[in-house]
Parts: structure tokens; C-alpha cells; sequence
């Protein structure tokens, strides 16, 4: 039973990143101003942000009970490092790199915003990658 939560999490959360970064984000600039667009994904964006501490939370409880339940000592395998990989993704990417964009629109900062830009891409592109790497990793194993 708790194999099919994390499996379940872990794909529904796939969804999440991949509808929001590549169907969401990309269709409000299709027919909105660019200010409103952005407006519109950084809110997504957000929203996405918290709701990855808040399943990544979940699914390391998730992963924890289900090591109990097989009497695998304590630690980390590979399913908790994807986990830990994507809180990393998302705490840097968002938490980090998101105010530091908000600085160089201001004319503040080392960095242009064009560069901060990509890199938290780069960063929500790989948290997708890792995400979907551990819905796969979970579906193989139940």
C-alpha cells in the first residue's frame, strides 16, 4: 500500500512539473503580454515550488515507512537521494534564484536577469528529470 502512495506521488508530482513548465508557463506567453505572462508563471512557478517541499516531505516519510516495513536498516538509498536531489533542485532553483532575479530586474546583482533566467530552467528541467527517474525507479520496484 505504501509503495502505491509514493508511486502515485511521485507521478502525480511528475505531472505537475512537466504541465506547469511545459504546457502552462509556455501557453501564457503564447496569448498574453509578456508582463502578464510572466506575472502568471512566476505565480505558477511558485505555487509549484511549495508544493514540491510539501510532496517531497511527504514521499521521504512515505520512503522511510516503507524501509521499516522491509527491515532495511536506516539510510539512504537511491530512491531518497532522487528525493533529496529534487528538494536540492527546488530550494536552489526557486528559494535561491528566483529572488536573485527579482535583484538583477532592479539593476542589482552580478548576474543578468537573461542568465538567472536559465539557470533556474536548467535547475526546474533537471528536478523533472530526477522526479521522473523516481516515479520510474518506484514503478519498477513495487
Amino acid at each position: 500500500m505504501l509503495q502505491r502512495v509514493a508511486t502515485c506521488l511521485a507521478g502525480l508530482w511528475c505531472g505537475v512539473l512537466i504541465g506547469v513548465g511545459l504546457i502552462g508557463a509556455p501557453a501564457g506567453f503564447a496569448v498574453a503580454p509578456s508582463e502578464i505572462a510572466g506575472r502568471s508563471a512566476a505565480r505558477m512557478f511558485a505555487i509549484e515550488a511549495h508544493a514540491s517541499l510539501a510532496v517531497a516531505v511527504v514521499l521521504l516519510i512515505v520512503l522511510r515507512q516503507i524501509g521499516a516495513r522491509r527491515a532495511q536498516p536506516p539510510g539512504i538509498d537511491a530512491n531518497v537521494l532522487l528525493v533529496l536531489g529534487s528538494l536540492f533542485f527546488t530550494i536552489t532553483g526557486y528559494f535561491v534564484l528566483h529572488p536573485m532575479m527579482a535583484a538583477a530586474r532592479a539593476g542589482e546583482g552580478v548576474l543578468s536577469f537573461g542568465a538567472l533566467h536559465g539557470l533556474s530552467a536548467a535547475f526546474f528541467a533537471l528536478k523533472a528529470a530526477v522526479v521522473l527517474a523516481l516515479a520510474w525507479r518506484l514503478t519498477s520496484s513495487g
